[in-house]
Formats: C-alpha cells, sequence, structure tokens
C-alpha cells in the first residue's frame, strides 16, 4: 500500500467523503489533480509490467454503466441473473496468470468513489429481479479493504435487500476488516486456493495457502457462508501432487460439512488479452504454452483440460458431494 507516492484525483470528486477517507490514508503522497482519470490510466505508451514495481492510485467518478451481465468464462452457480461491477479497476497482487495484465493499458489502481451511484443502478435492477452480483472479479476488494472500505459497504448494503446475493473473492487474509460486521445469509465470501507451489511461482505477493486456510476457518467459525475456488488449475511440472496436497491440506484444516460449495476451472483467457500480455511477458513457459482457442477463449486442450478437471474433482469429491462442485 506504501507503494501509492502520487495519487491523482479528478477535479469534480476532490471533496467526496471516499476521496478525503483515502487521502487521509495516504498523507504524505503527492497529490495531482487532473480533469478525467483516463488522461492518466489510458494514456498511450505505458507498460504494464513496468508500472507494477511503483503503482499510483486513480480517484475517479464513474458515470454509467455500473452493473454488467456476468460473462460466460465465470460460474454463475445456478443463478439465473447473474451479473458482476467494477468499483476498483487493477489489482494489488501480481499473479502471472491474470488477465487483468493484457485488459488495461496502466497497473495503475484506479477507485470509482462514488459507490452511491453503484447502489443506485442496482436498486434499479432490483426493482425487475433477484440479483447474484460479483462484486470483486477484476480486483480483490477485500485486499483493498484498508485503503477504500468497499467490501464492508457491499456487505451493508446486501443486507438491507434480501433479494440480492453477493459474492466477494479473495486471496487475501484481510479478514479482520470485516470480521466486526455480522454475517448474512446472502452474502457468500470466496476464497481462491492454489498449491503452495502455484502461490511461489505465479501468485506473487499473495499470502500463503496455509494463512489463507486459517482465515477461512475463522470465518467459517464466525457464521459466514464460505466457497473454495480451485480456479484456475494450472498444467505445471507435477500438478497432480501438488493438487493432491493443495486439497488435503485444506481439508485437514476446513471442516468439509460446513463449506458452502467448491468451485472448478481451469486457466482460460481472452484471446486478445492473452496476445497483449504475450507481447511483454516473453519468457513464461505458463502464458506460451500452446492453448487452444474456442469461441475466441485460449484454453488447454480438451485432453488435458479433462484430466486437470477430473483429478481435482474426485479428490474434492471424496470430502464434499457432487451437488456442492460447481464445474
Amino acid at each position: 500500500m506504501n507503494s501509492f507516492s502520487h495519487i491523482y484525483i479528478e477535479k469534480s470528486i476532490a471533496t467526496h467523503p471516499i476521496t478525503k477517507k483515502v487521502l487521509h490514508r495516504f498523507p504524505h503522497a503527492t497529490r495531482i489533480e487532473v480533469n478525467h482519470y483516463k488522461d492518466v490510466f489510458c494514456r498511450t505508451r505505458q507498460n504494464f509490467f513496468l508500472q507494477k514495481n511503483s503503482r499510483k492510485l486513480i480517484l475517479a467518478v464513474k458515470k454509467d454503466r455500473f452493473i454488467y451481465p456476468g460473462t460466460k468464462v465465470c460460474q454463475n452457480f445456478g443463478n439465473e441473473h447473474f451479473y458482476y461491477t467494477s468499483s476498483v479497476l487493477n489489482c494489488i497482487y501480481e499473479c502471472d496468470y491474470c488477465y487483468l495484465q493484457g485488459m488495461y493499458p496502466s497497473a495503475n489502481i484506479v477507485v470509482f468513489v462514488n459507490i452511491e451511484d453503484f447502489f443506485s443502478e442496482l436498486e434499479s435492477l432490483l426493482q425487475k429481479h433477484p440479483v447474484y452480483l460479483s462484486i470483486s472479479y477484476d480486483t480483490d476488494l477485500l485486499a483493498f479493504e484498508n485503503v477504500v472500505p468497499f467490501a464492508s459497504m457491499w456487505i451493508q448494503y446486501a443486507r438491507r435487500h434480501p433479494d440480492l446475493q453477493i459474492e466477494l473473492r479473495t486471496k487475501s487474509v484481510n479478514y479482520s476488516a470485516i470480521r466486526h460486521l455480522p454475517p448474512s445469509e446472502n452474502i457468500v465470501l470466496a476464497w481462491t486456493l492454489s498449491p503452495q507451489e502455484a502461490i511461489n511461482e505465479f501468485e506473487q505477493k499473495t499470502p500463503s495457502l496455509n494463512a489463507r486456510l486459517k482465515c477461512i476457518k475463522q470465518s467459517i467459525n464466525d457464521g459466514w457462508k464460505v466457497r473454495l475456488c480451485f480456479d484456475p488449475i494450472l498444467y505445471i511440472e507435477k500438478w497432480q501432487e501438488h493438487y493432491k496436497q493443495c486439497i488435503q491440506e485444506t481439508f485437514s484444516i476446513l471442516p468439509a460439512e460446513k463449506i458452502k460449495d467448491i468451485s472448478i476451472g481451469v486457466f482460460r483467457m481472452p484471446r486478445d488479452y492473452l496476445k497483449n500480455i504475450r507481447k511483454n511477458k516473453i519468457d513464461s513457459p505458463l502464458l506460451h504454452y500452446p492453448f487452444e482457442c474456442k469461441n475466441g477463449i485460449y484454453s488447454y486442450p480438451e485432453q488435458i483440460t479433462r484430466q486437470l478437471i477430473d483429478f481435482v474433482y474426485q479428490m474434492i469429491h471424496s470430502y464434499v458431494p457432487s451437488e456442492k462442485i460447481y464445474l
């Protein structure tokens, strides 16, 4: 968090309460006013991978399209009205397989401070039908909670709207930032889990598997609904051994009967995003694997995909029933 030596602020939200809260968190940061966040975030000739070494923070206002229909590469967990939202662009973590590296021109982090407008658009949507909403796909809100408390604000909003279900997905162990909030039936805390070898190699700056599991156990004991996400499964050396150890460690710490559900998915990325990343990460065996492209999405060949999914599924199925496992 201390890497935010400079904070860019759109003039129109200089006095917004969220702006003031963030600036208070970084009293020594250099403050630069801008007319529009895209003047900084979308300028030409940026290098995402160099910027990761010294990220800047951009405070902005989002003016339209606050809620998006869920994408085909994301699981809807059986929910008909599946949506996602992005109140923060980019993530403080640096996972090698992350699609954000190819999606955005900048590694700087944008915070849309006008969270009230996100709530307002969602309010209109809820008048039409129930909503299942992922609030943390394009970032890690829980990891960012000490900068801007959006996870807490979404949780408090959801508690007042029984027709809304939200998923907060994370790799963070910052559960203490929301632990003061009482659990709610329509809120799912979802942790992404990977073998420690994959964390060491491909999930830079993220907490260890053991640290995540201890954090998850605490949230379960506090009464939260918890989802486990073994996603993406990576086709790496000794992958069977690593995922077997990962799953065994997971259920040696967590009570299987108290897990809401589990998702399984292999590496997948939109074609254009992967092409953008490959231009800059020419030495990554993970990203330069000869993937197959199907309907604009790169993933492993079908035979390897089935091997990965079947192995992990069978391992997990020995602990939880099939109706709790989503592929």
